[in-house]
């Protein structure tokens, strides 16, 4: 079966518990690391990730860009959002698509 998780730092996190997700606190990039490797051998399939946090780990996440599982979505955090998130998806959706879904191509 797979599963769901969100990771990041605990304040940016915690209330994804309350909706059934596995929340994984981290507040150190090498711990991230980790956790993220051990989240995608262990039948994750989607793992939210923090903006920030993904900003600190982006070389291991996109060791994950050509898979298939886990997909790793970028979220905002209590620091607020950088548009991060939403720039990968428009990438995402462009390299599907080939076209900017947002300005019709232009």
């Amino acid at each position: 079966m797979y599963k769901i998780a969100v990771l990041g730092d605990y304040d940016s996190i915690y209330g994804f518990a309350a909706v059934g997700l596995d929340t994984f606190p981290v507040s150190d990039s090498e711990g991230a690391t980790r956790q993220l490797h051990t989240l995608a051998e262990n039948n994750y399939s989607v793992i939210y990730v923090t903006e920030e946090l993904a900003s600190r780990i982006s070389e291991e996440i996109e060791k994950y860009s050509t898979s298939l599982y886990p997909a790793i979505i970028q979220i905002p955090g209590v620091s607020g959002n950088t548009g991060a998130g939403v720039e990968n998806v428009k990438k995402t959706v462009e390299q599907a698509v080939g076209s900017d879904i947002l300005f019709g191509g232009n």
